[in-house]
């Protein structure tokens, strides 16, 4: 379960404790956790459990697929006959009895329901046999951002005002699940977004300097024009990949010693780099292309107007429960206050190459505790410092 469906389920704990107490009370049959306290209290377990397992299909959003996953853990937590979960024109999913006689009836009395933009329904049911089991039946709108998505229709041999509450209750509870759905959903496009927009921002004139380097080896040493190609070509394939919002340090790091090997076959002795990497931090996980614009900056800010020889050292290293990159230059720097309006997203961004687009998704995805530490100042160079969590759930390399 991810961290958003936890903080849902934390927040509707109360909710399903409640639940839990009712069928706790209801319940007289043994369960398999019984060396867990009082019947209350296995009640209560099984309903926190059991609403757990019915998570995860409903955060991919409400289709025929995740109502069937989740339809029978639903009909669980509520502990009734049957139970039908809908869209607004169609029964995605009927777990329970009387299927045939009941499922083809449900949206024509779902009509109040959905219409009454988010207020539960009781109604007398009947197929018309004497033997039916199913009489009455409360429909509970599931609400998603401000629109009735469908229902939660729970059937029950006879009215019950405790099922009426608790049906109630678990389509709250749906609801915030198909909530948490369309976030997770906003999240993904947001950083597609952010990754395009970093990759827009390859500079052009990066591009064309290296092919030139490589045609300046092409006559005069084929052998290294060769091996500079192929690492443009793996660079660019790695840059401009269409699969996955994370990379492992590896991968990141890999990418990165492809494009100073371009970068050092341009300006050669003028650019000398260090690399120290801890080989226990190289399956970390980090979001895509984090490090290496932060390179790319270095690098910028390395050479520019320098006459002499420029450094940058690249560090990664074993934190504990963290992994801790460095990448530092003894460049040119920059003004602090300057380098702040670049984080807020104001001043003059191409002097801060796709820094605030970094600290942004680190802080999305690891919390604004693991944003950017940078140290600057003008003349003095750049140190920034980045600290990725070894495990966070949710965020996983292709």
């Amino acid at each position: 379960m991810t961290g958003g469906a936890v903080a849902a389920l934390v927040a509707l704990t109360p909710v399903l404790l409640a639940l839990g107490y009712v069928l706790g009370r209801r319940a007289t049959h043994k369960t398999r956790h019984s060396d867990i306290g009082t019947p209350v209290e296995r009640a209560t377990f099984d309903t926190l459990h059991t609403a757990s397992l019915a998570a995860p299909p409903l955060r991919a959003g409400l289709t025929e697929e995740t109502a069937r996953k989740s339809a029978r853990r639903l009909r669980t937590l509520l502990g009734t006959d049957a139970l039908a979960l809908t869209n607004r024109s169609t029964v995605l999913a009927w777990d329970g009895v009387a299927e045939h006689a009941h499922a083809a009836h449900v949206m024509p009395e779902l009509t109040a329901a959905l219409a009454g933009g988010g207020r539960s329904v009781a109604f007398a049911c009947g197929c018309g046999s004497v033997d039916c089991p199913l009489r009455w039946a409360v429909a509970a709108p599931v609400v998603a951002d401000g629109r009735v998505r469908g229902a939660v229709v729970a059937y029950a041999p006879r009215e019950s005002a405790v099922l009426a509450r608790a049906t109630d209750e678990v389509a709250r509870w749906v609801s915030v699940q198909l909530e948490l759905a369309e976030l997770d959903r906003s999240r993904t496009r947001l950083i597609e977004a952010e990754i395009k927009a970093l990759r827009a921002q390859i500079s052009p004139h990066f591009i064309f300097n290296s092919l030139a380097a490589i045609a300046s080896f092409v006559r005069t040493d084929p052998e290294r024009a060769r091996e500079l190609l192929l690492e443009f070509a793996d660079f660019t394939r790695y840059s401009f990949r269409r699969h996955g919002d994370f990379t492992t340090l590896a991968d990141e790091l890999h990418s990165i010693d492809q494009y100073l090997a371009l970068v050092r076959a341009r300006f050669g002795d003028r650019l000398s780099v260090t690399l120290q990497i801890a080989p226990e931090v190289l399956p970390v996980t980090l979001p895509f292309l984090c490090l290496q614009p932060l390179v790319e900056n270095a690098v910028k800010h390395g050479l520019e107007g320098a006459v002499t020889r420029s450094r940058i050292t690249i560090v990664a290293t074993d934190a504990g429960a963290e992994a801790e990159v460095v990448i530092e230059d003894d460049g040119v720097g920059m003004d602090p206050g300057a380098l702040r309006a670049i984080l807020r997203g104001e001043g003059d961004a191409s002097h801060g190459v796709g820094l605030s687009n970094v600290d942004e998704r680190l802080r999305q995805v690891f919390g604004d505790d693991h944003g950017l530490v940078i140290e600057t100042a003008v003349g003095a160079g750049m140190k920034i410092t980045v600290r990725i969590p070894k495990y966070r759930a949710g965020v996983h390399a292709p």
